[in-house]
Parts: C-alpha cells; structure tokens; sequence
C-alpha cells in the first residue's frame, strides 16, 4: 500500500475512525463482547439499549454529578449506526417493527485489532508451521491429475500409518508435551473465533452482491425476459461466487450429525486436559458455529425473497400499466363512436418554411465603447471614507489558537463548547470564521441532521445564533 492508500484508509474507513473516536473503549468493551464475546446476532434496539444502559449505569455510577458517558443509551446506539461512524448495522428485519441492529465487519476488524494488542504469556508457532505444510500438501497433492502419483502418495501416507500403529501395538507410545499442547491450543482458539467473526463479514458481502443487484435491476432498460435472466444469473453469481461455495461447503460439513458428534466428543475431552487452560466458551463452540452460519444463511434466504417480491411486484405493475392503456383506448373508442373523426389528417400549413442562407443579416461590428477617465469636476468633493476603514476584521489565527487551547491532540470537541471557553468577540462574523478554517491540523465538519445555539453578545446586544452543529477535530 503506498501513502494516498494509507491516508485514505485513514480517512473512510470505519475500523480507523473507530480508533480515532473519543469514546472508543465504550464502543469496542460494549459492542465486543456484547456481539463478539457472547456471539449474539441482529437485536433488537429496545434489548441492545437496556443491555447498554445497565453499562452506562456502571460507568457513571463513580462520579453520578459529572457523568463520564452523558447521553442516553438509544442516542448512543443511533450515533454508532450513523453513516459516518458505521459500527452498527440499523435496519428492520423482514417480519418486525422493531429496529434492531448488528455488529458490522469493520468494528470486528478494529475490535480484533485492539484485543491482539494484550500481551500474550505464550506464542505457539509449531503447530502453525505443521498446519501451513499440511495445506501446502493438500493444495499439491490435491490438484494432482495423475492416478500413478496420487496412488504413490496414497500409498506413502499408509506406510507411515501402518508404522505409527506397529509403534503403539510394541508399547511405544509417543505423545504430546505440555507445550506442544498448548501451542495447538492456542491456534485452536484463535481459529474458532476468526470464524465467528468472517461469518459477519460473509453476510456483508453476500448483501453486497445483492445491492449490486438490484443497481442492474435500476438501471435495467432491456426486456423484460433480459431482467429475469439477469436476476436469476445475479442470484447464480451468489451460490456461485468462491465465498459462496467456501461458506455452502463449510455449512454442509457442519450440517453433519457424524461431524457435530466428533466436535462436542472432541471439545468435551479437550476441557478436561490437565495440561492446558481451556477456555470454557469454547466448549460450545460449534453450536456458536452452526448458529452464526445458519444467521448467514438466513440472510441469503431474504436475498432471495426480496429479489421474488421485487419481480411479483413488477409484473402486477407492468399488467396494470397494460390494463390502463387497454381502458383508455376502450374509453376513447366509446366516446368518439357516435362522432367518429373524418379520415385522414389535417395539418395547419401545406408546407415548411424555407430560409435561404442569403435572407441572413451579415454580421455587424459595433463600434467600440470610449472611456472618459477624467473625472466630472463636482466629483473632487471631500467623501466620507470612515466606512472603508470600518469593516471588522476576524484574526483566524487567534481562533486556531483557540481550538488547539481547548482540544487535545486527535481529539475532537463541538464548536458550541470551544465558543463557551472563548466567548465571540466579533458576533456571528467570528464564527463564519471558525467554519471557514483551513488548517493542516485542524478539521471543521457540519451535521446538518441536527441543530446547536450559540448565544453571544454583540454591540451590547444579547444575540442567539441558532445553526448546524459543528464538530471541530484536532489531528
């Protein structure tokens, strides 16, 4: 990734601006482990609210006269799903008249991000170097088209098979240190979460592919045959993409009873090793498994509906558009049956005018305009020029200097605060100024969604300014 990459990584996306917010250790400790740690999926806003309100609670409760976390839990929950933060997903589940809302990839992104920063007692790195062999073996051989190899290789795996056994039938049995153990442990853990949080990001994209969708169906200015082929290609393309079929084959193996069995036989036995601390979340595993992939697969399902819906919905239009057009000819063939019009056609003139280029003006020069520069002799009189020199003048240095007073570095504050510690000098010119700001380390953004007052004295005048509210961030 080269420098604009970067810059612009930092400046879009939501994982980066989450970092960057001032209330991030609130976002990522609340959202992580209510989605992440308990692996809960879309809930409803009324749930997520209570949950965050009991954490707000707790937070406050040192110093209830000067709350750390003012606003309210919903005011928290809409601020964090606004498009320019993007850390929860809001929409309205098909059956429900409820909001609910879900964690989206790029919090999982900066959430995992965070976590890994905590420092780890122990880093296994056997296993990892036996697991990338492994798949490098399986990539090889796995794409081999000659019987005569795959039958060596075959052949050369049971060998090694048949000496392990000869080995455990003589009583030399070998088997794992603590620390290998642990190191396999470790890589288990950090597997099974990963998973639970690309399920997120699977559904995501899968939803992406169905926006794109329905731009073509937007857009769309063929037949009507040509539309459905294209939805059903579209829907192809999403059964058919390689995260489709990843996420279709890793839904069927879990599907498996046989499978499900070894995995609960498999943890249950894993919990009870002396040897190893294991995390009892893990224990359930699988079922966090099945249940976020059948969310996943819930999602794929609603694709689907919506894209039927959609077409029935075109169709009824499309056959009322055809019945108006049928009942406004019928209309008109009644109203004229008794009168009906005279064969043929009228037209107001036999003919088109002709203008012959000749018929045209030439063109015609005007004469230049004269300047009298000299000045009328009453003109010399004295002029008042007071008002000239009286235009106020705002010093934008003083009111950067202001800001980086008030803010501390990457931070951010609104302007109405910044406005309470210096009050306005110069009235509502003052603060155009402040909008009008262009400082490497400073930036000036405006919500038009919502509305602030800023009261000022001016002339020994008592003003209230009522405007946008403005957010000023210090880099």
């Amino acid at each position: 990734m080269d420098h604009a990459d970067v810059e612009r990584l930092r400046d879009r996306h939501p994982a980066w601006r989450l970092l960057r917010a001032v209330n991030a250790p609130l976002v990522l400790a609340f959202l992580g482990r209510f989605f992440v740690e308990d692996n809960n999926g879309a809930t409803a806003a009324s749930a997520l609210a209570a949950a965050l309100d009991d954490e707000l609670y707790a937070l406050n409760a040192p110093d209830p006269a000067v709350p750390r976390y003012p606003k309210p839990a919903t005011e928290y929950l809409e601020d964090w799903a606004h498009a320019e933060a993007g850390w929860l997903r809001r929409f309205y589940p098909v059956g429900s008249e409820e909001v609910h809302y879900d964690a989206t990839p790029a919090f999982e992104k900066a959430y995992g991000w965070v976590t890994g920063l905590a420092v780890r007692p122990f880093v296994g790195t056997e296993s990892r170097l036996h697991t990338a062999v492994e798949l490098l073996r399986q990539i090889v051989h796995g794409a081999e088209t000659d019987p005569q190899a795959r039958l060596a290789e075959l052949h050369k795996r049971r060998d090694a098979i048949d000496r392990e056994i000869a080995e455990v039938e003589s009583g030399n049995l070998t088997v794992l240190s603590p620390t290998a153990l642990r190191d396999r442990y470790q890589q288990f853990a950090a597997t099974a979460r990963d998973l639970l949080s690309d399920f997120r990001e699977v559904g995501e994209n899968f939803r992406g592919l169905d926006r794109a969708a329905r731009e073509r169906i937007a857009t769309w200015e063929g037949s009507k045959g040509g539309l459905l082929a294209d939805l059903v290609g579209s829907r192809a393309d999403i059964n058919s993409s390689d995260q489709g079929r990843s996420f279709q084959a890793f839904h069927d193996f879990l599907l498996s009873e046989a499978r499900q069995d070894e995995l609960a036989d498999l943890l249950a036995r894993v919990q009870c090793m002396q040897d190893i601390a294991a995390d009892r979340r893990l224990r359930t595993v699988h079922h966090d498994w099945s249940e976020a992939a059948e969310r996943t697969q819930r999602t794929v399902r609603q694709i689907s509906e919506q894209l039927r819906r959609f077409l029935d919905d075109q169709v009824w239009l499309e056959n009322r558009r055809v019945l108006d057009l049928v009942r406004s000819i019928e209309g008109a063939a009644l109203a004229c049956r008794d009168d009906p019009p005279a064969i043929g056609l009228a037209v107001d003139q036999p003919g088109v005018g002709i203008v012959l280029p000749f018929e045209r003006p030439l063109y015609d020069a005007r004469p230049a305009a004269s300047v009298e520069s000299l000045l009328d002799p009453d003109a010399d009189a004295e002029v008042d020029a007071t008002a000239l020199f009286g235009q106020p003048f705002v010093d934008q240095a003083r009111l950067a200097d202001n800001i980086r007073s008030a803010v501390p570095e990457r931070s951010s504050a609104l302007l109405s605060d910044i406005v309470d510690v210096y009050p306005l000098e110069q009235g509502a010119a003052e603060v155009v100024s402040y909008l009008a700001l262009n400082e490497d380390d400073l930036d000036v953004a405006v919500d038009e969604g919502d509305e602030t007052y800023i009261d000022y004295t001016h002339g020994g005048v008592d003003r209230r300014m009522r405007m946008p509210k403005v957010t000023v961030t210090r880099r």
